[in-house]
């Protein structure tokens, strides 16, 4: 498939409203069985098909197998406008698995151990809330509904907006972090530039930087878990500020260094 074609792909998954992360899973999926079959993708058989998801699982997890099939779907429904053949894969069982949850005097050493402001009140707030990264990351001033003690949590899982809870300590972190910061828009501006420019920030924190020095913080904190230590997605605990002496202890040591 030429490169035009990519490009004609990306314009689809763009206008049919999805998600960053589901838009760069396509295309990567697109690319890499384009790959695979020397850029001849438009008229695949079953067999090829069958061959080629048989290959991937060699090297690869059941979720990319099944979003490299979910790409290739919509790239021939929507795209080539072509009848689609569903793949008779067949699955391994579920297995049923309790999330690792991280307790609060873990969680407490997590926030202690991370030294820069940002990342540590951005934990922290994740934490409390019980969000996803991405959720943390979208986040903005106009979404702290204070009056309400609430928080509008904004294109999550599914497209969908919800509401959460705003705990008091929380709400307190996020007013001493913005008199640091003053962003009019981002609740939590990329650092790139210091603290002296993060007011003109137009975009969040960086995602690889979160991920990257949590994994530090707890591999420092030696906090073994099954899950890889990339979010807090699997670790919500929205009654640690309501717990006696954590809210102010938190609020005590959160501004101690530097942004």
């Amino acid at each position: 498939m030429r490169k035009s074609g990519y490009q004609h792909h990306l314009k689809h998954l763009k206008l049919k409203g999805l998600q960053p992360k589901t838009i760069e899973a396509y295309s990567r999926a697109i690319r890499r069985i384009g790959a695979y079959f020397n850029e001849q993708i438009t008229d695949l058989t079953e067999q090829q098909l069958t061959d080629y998801f048989s290959d991937l699982l060699e090297t690869h997890s059941w979720s990319a197998v099944k979003l490299d099939l979910y790409g290739l779907k919509f790239f021939y429904l929507h795209v080539l406008k072509k009848d689609w053949v569903e793949v008779n894969l067949i699955k391994p069982p579920k297995a049923q698995r309790l999330p690792d949850i991280v307790s609060v005097e873990e969680a407490a050493q997590l926030f202690l151990t991370t030294r820069k402001l940002s990342y540590r009140v951005f934990y922290f707030t994740l934490y409390s809330l019980g969000l996803r990264l991405g959720e943390g990351l979208r986040l903005q001033v106009g979404d702290i509904d204070a009056p309400r003690q609430r928080v509008h949590i904004r294109n999550a899982k599914g497209n969908k907006d919800r509401f959460v809870p705003l705990p008091e300590a929380t709400l307190d972190v996020l007013r001493r972090f913005w008199q640091v910061h003053r962003n009019s828009v981002l609740l939590f501006p990329n650092r790139q530039g210091g603290l002296k420019t993060s007011h003109r920030a137009t975009t969040p924190l960086d995602r690889g930087g979160v991920q990257t020095t949590l994994r530090q913080v707890v591999a420092e904190c030696g906090i073994k878990k099954r899950s890889h230590p990339t979010t807090f997605d699997i670790m919500p605990h929205p009654g640690l500020c309501r717990m006696p002496g954590m809210a102010g202890a938190f609020l005590s040591m959160a501004f101690m260094l530097s942004v």
